[in-house]
């Protein structure tokens, strides 16, 4: 299907419901007090684009309202130790955004003097700032009248054009439905948008009724909205195996080391471990000692199926050179991700 004369989007309907409607978050103006004049804060739009990336705004809350208590500006977080800012991040996942929203920091301190752009496209040349997150700020903090299509937007236009191929292979097409519809009110608009998507037409269940849009919704006229939209077939995720080793000294302090700083958790904290493989090699230890078997731990990445076998033993702490021994007490500190954060579970110790 090809949207040649895509009807547009009721922005009148979308905003009247908005201001009846619109959730309460923590780095949000209110339609309210955007009326007033208040605007919208870059940094805390930015921050909060930034976690709310492939995560919930249930998991996002807490990790926002700590970050910004600790940094309250983007020239704190600039000059805060990228360690303290990779442990903060603990528990959010894809650790690139972490290591990318500390560079970003730092240049908009640095090349701007800590002001963000005030346009999409001075946005996107920041670190880590994409199409839909620069789209994102500028609409929301500066009311550029640019189209906001995050994966909510996607699954709300793919039912309202009944689109009948999956997304991916219509994004540009539909990016440019939902600019034709964009008003002054842009960053109103844009977060109605998302807030219709969330709470509305959501993934496994449609409101329509309680819809804005609903008038010119096609798949609604279809029948089963929740038909949209359609899926693309999922390639297999491949499987890769590994052994991961905790190792205490004799007052039970666990060793500890920080990963590579490119790379799959770059800069994160981590038990020593083999390689990850499609084959489960040898547990090569890395040291001589009583080891134990605590299972095995199963971690999804995006792209792959972590199983780890995990193994604990008391070292002596002599020629263990790298890394840090950290007590039990401590570890909820140290920037450990889910997934070790899994593997020193199974021995007991998270």
């Amino acid at each position: 299907m090809h949207l040649t004369s895509p009807a547009p989007i009721d922005a009148d309907a979308v905003l009247a419901w908005y201001d009846r409607h619109a959730r309460d978050l923590p780095w949000r103006v209110s339609p309210a007090d955007r009326a007033k004049g208040v605007r919208p804060d870059p940094y805390r739009i930015w921050l909060s684009e930034v976690m709310l990336q492939q995560t919930t705004v249930a998991a996002v809350k807490a990790y926002f309202l700590r970050f910004t208590s600790l940094w309250p500006t983007v020239g704190d977080l600039a000059a805060a130790p990228l360690d303290s800012v990779l442990r903060e991040w603990a528990g959010l996942g894809y650790y690139a955004r972490a290591r990318n929203l500390h560079a970003c920091a730092q240049a908009v301190v640095a090349e701007h003097g800590g002001v963000f752009p005030d346009s999409s496209e001075g946005l996107q040349a920041l670190p880590g700032i994409g199409a839909y997150t620069s789209a994102a700020i500028a609409a929301i903090c500066f009311d550029e009248p640019v189209a906001v299509l995050d994966g909510n937007l996607d699954r709300v236009l793919a039912r309202y054009y009944a689109l009948d191929v999956p997304v991916r292979e219509a994004k540009d097409a539909l990016r440019a439905a939902l600019q034709a519809s964009v008003p002054q009110r842009a960053g109103d608009f844009a977060q109605a948008m998302m807030d219709l998507g969330a709470t509305i037409c959501a993934p496994r269940a449609a409101a329509c009724m309680l819809c804005p849009i609903q008038p010119g919704c096609i798949a609604t006229r279809q029948g089963d909205p929740t038909l949209y939209p359609v899926k693309p077939v999922k390639a297999d995720r491949p499987v890769r195996r590994g052994h991961a080793f905790i190792m205490r000294d004799a007052a039970g302090d666990v060793y500890l080391q920080s990963r590579p700083a490119k790379g799959l958790l770059g800069g994160m904290t981590e038990v020593p471990g083999s390689e990850w493989s499609s084959e489960l090699g040898s547990a090569n230890y890395p040291r001589e000692a009583d080891w134990q078997h605590h299972g095995q731990v199963v971690h999804v990445f995006t792209h792959f199926r972590l199983e780890l076998e995990v193994w604990s033993a008391e070292v002596a702490p002599e020629g263990l050179d790298g890394g840090w021994w950290a007590a039990p007490k401590t570890l909820k500190s140290e920037a450990l991700p889910t997934l070790f954060r899994k593997v020193l579970a199974a021995a007991g110790l998270e």
